[in-house]
């Protein structure tokens, strides 16, 4: 079972401290499997981000899979289709690859198995009326007698939109919250954190009714479940972005029947794991287009502390999200994260990576890739921006090519080293670490060139033509409101 939240990052959840969101369930695959505390998604962004898991490649190796709204090309094994192709029950229910086509790349069978989204439910404000634990009932239903299955629980939450003030509502206080450096810390800010954990409060509980349903019928200890999210946060400096806000992953795995409990891992691994991991633990050979690397042999050790030294780093990237800037153009980045150090290249400098001031994005906004929200509403507002010129600098304004920032010392990532002297050894070393590792990988970006600019951006209703153009100053202030609906 492999379940993951949109939009969550760490570390909250409870197993990691967080005091105010409530998550048992993940809690309980933490406590009675191991929880790692240094997991990364590959690109900050839903559909790369998902096709990273499924082929078990990066950013870079995944084509217009790489791509919000792109589609993921057929030449790349998934997991998923390995595992049915080996006799799995396979299937989904929620949010499986995307959004885009997937179709468009050649596929000819969903990337993430049989849909069941048939069951819905009463839910509160800006929730998913889909009833997850009640289609994973149906997929269950679906298999043959003493069949395994591969279960794709992909909940919609916490991504955008959420029911204002939800959180307080729900009895939570403001004054539990703890607000990053890159952030007014402001009450208005302080219940946009509690409406976000509202909806990891949902996800975790249809977890948790899944979990009971496998208790129940004697398979609990026999499935190995998975436990993360696609990407970071919704909010600005966070999703879209490579510093922890957005890549930065909860994660918890447990498999009694195979793996011991009750251990934390502190080792950099990657979403491009799962897929090898998945495999392993299936008995399926390798894929040699899998670049990932199995997470079994950590999983399985008996002892605490590092089992694998070369888990010591993680590259993560990102080209396009929405289109939000001329001609699609990207904002394209890649980032070495070590346990004492965060490097990230913005390889376009001049570009801004919000989308700007001055495009409206292909989801109405402008900054289009910070979602709509309160905390981006608050931070755009002229005078808020007077009072917390570098939060809102941080925020929304342009990036040096360069950065670099000390973890211990500055674990929000604000204070960036890249310029200071005693750091310049410090750079370099991490420079070159990520960009031997880029070549060696074939990053088109790092031989200078730029394929993902010319791919489709595959959104199917919406903005239309307005992609390709900025728009007059009246339209601009028409669409500077509103924000990102929960995605399909």
């Amino acid at each position: 079972m492999f379940a993951i939240a949109d939009d969550h990052s760490w570390p909250h959840a409870g197993a990691y401290g967080d005091p105010v969101v409530k998550t048992p369930a993940f809690d309980r695959v933490a406590r009675e499997g191991v929880l790692f505390r240094n997991s990364f998604c590959c690109a900050p962004s839903c559909t790369p981000s998902r096709s990273t898991v499924l082929t078990g490649r990066p950013l870079w190796e995944v084509g217009e899979g790489g791509l919000l709204y792109g589609t993921l090309p057929s030449s790349y094994p998934l997991f998923t289709h390995q595992l049915e192709d080996a006799g799995y029950h396979t299937g989904y229910t929620g949010k499986g690859w995307g959004p885009g086509d997937w179709r468009a790349g050649g596929l000819t069978r969903n990337p993430t198995g049989a849909e069941y989204n048939s069951r819905l439910l009463a839910a509160p404000p800006g929730i998913d009326t889909r009833d997850y634990a009640g289609n994973f009932e149906d997929f269950l239903a679906g298999r043959r007698p003493g069949q395994p299955f591969c279960f794709w629980y992909g909940g919609t939450e916490p991504h955008r939109i959420y029911g204002k003030n939800s959180g307080l509502q729900a009895g939570k206080r403001l004054e539990a919250v703890r607000v990053p450096e890159y952030w007014p810390d402001t009450p208005e800010i302080r219940a946009d954190i509690l409406d976000y954990y509202q909806e990891i409060e949902w996800f975790d509980s249809h977890l948790g009714r899944m979990m009971a349903r496998l208790e129940k019928t004697g398979e609990l200890d026999d499935t190995l479940i998975v436990v993360t999210s696609d990407n970071g946060m919704p909010f600005p400096r966070a999703k879209v972005n490579l510093y922890d806000g957005g890549v930065r992953m909860p994660l918890a795995i447990r498999w009694p029947a195979a793996v011991p409990g009750g251990r934390v891992v502190e080792e950099m691994v990657s979403h491009a794991d799962f897929a090898p991991t998945f495999l392993e633990a299936a008995g399926i050979a390798k894929q040699e287009m899998t670049t990932g690397r199995s997470l079994l042999p950590m999983l399985t050790a008996s002892r605490a502390g590092p089992v694998i030294p070369e888990f010591d780093y993680v590259i993560t990237a990102l080209e396009r999200h929405t289109w939000c800037r001329p001609d699609g153009a990207t904002y394209p980045m890649r980032a070495i994260r070590t346990r004492q150090f965060l490097y990230i290249c913005n390889f376009e400098p001049d570009r801004w990576p919000t989308g700007g001031p001055d495009f409206v994005s292909s989801n109405k906004t402008l900054h289009g890739d910070v979602d709509g929200c309160p905390t981006k509403d608050f931070l755009l507002d002229t005078g808020n921006r007077k009072r917390f010129p570098r939060q809102f600098e941080m925020c929304f304004g342009k990036r040096p090519a360069e950065e670099l920032y000390e973890l211990a010392s500055d674990p929000d990532q604000v204070n960036n080293l890249a310029g200071a002297a005693a750091f310049q050894e410090v750079k370099r070393a991490h420079r070159e670490r990520l960009e031997a590792r880029l070549k060696q990988t074939g990053d088109p970006r790092i031989e200078g060139r730029d394929p993902w600019q010319g791919y489709v951006y595959r959104q199917t209703s919406g903005f239309g033509a307005v992609f390709n153009r900025s728009l007059p100053e009246q339209d601009r202030q028409k669409a500077g409101g509103g924000g990102a609906h929960k995605p399909e």
